[in-house]
This record gives structure tokens, sequence and C-alpha cells, in this order.
């Protein structure tokens, strides 16, 4: 089984986009935290939706 994801992994959408560190996970969504160029930027999406990076 695939182990769960925890604050401070780096994580991609399953679509591709840039990658993301995870702020916190709560139920089945994710808080995450990324650049765009160089401003950070914030956003949820669902753990469903996510890969670790490199996996």
């Amino acid at each position: 089984m695939a182990r769960k994801l925890e604050a401070g992994d780096v994580v991609q959408l399953k679509s591709g986009g840039p990658l993301m560190t995870v702020d916190e996970v709560r139920g089945e969504t994710a808080k995450l935290v990324w650049f765009d160029d160089h401003e950070m930027r914030n956003g949820t999406a669902p753990l469903s939706g996510l890969q670790k990076a490199n996996d």
C-alpha cells in the first residue's frame, strides 16, 4: 500500500503542472504551496488527484 501524503511531501497533480509542497492534510484534501515565477501561491486539491513527485 502506498504511503499517505503528509506535510512536507513534494507532489504534482496526476494531470501534470508545477511541483507543490504539501502544507497540511485534512481529511481527503491537501493544502498546497508552490512558486509561480517568483511569487508564492497556495491552494487545495483532493488527495485522489495528487501523486508524489518522482513516483
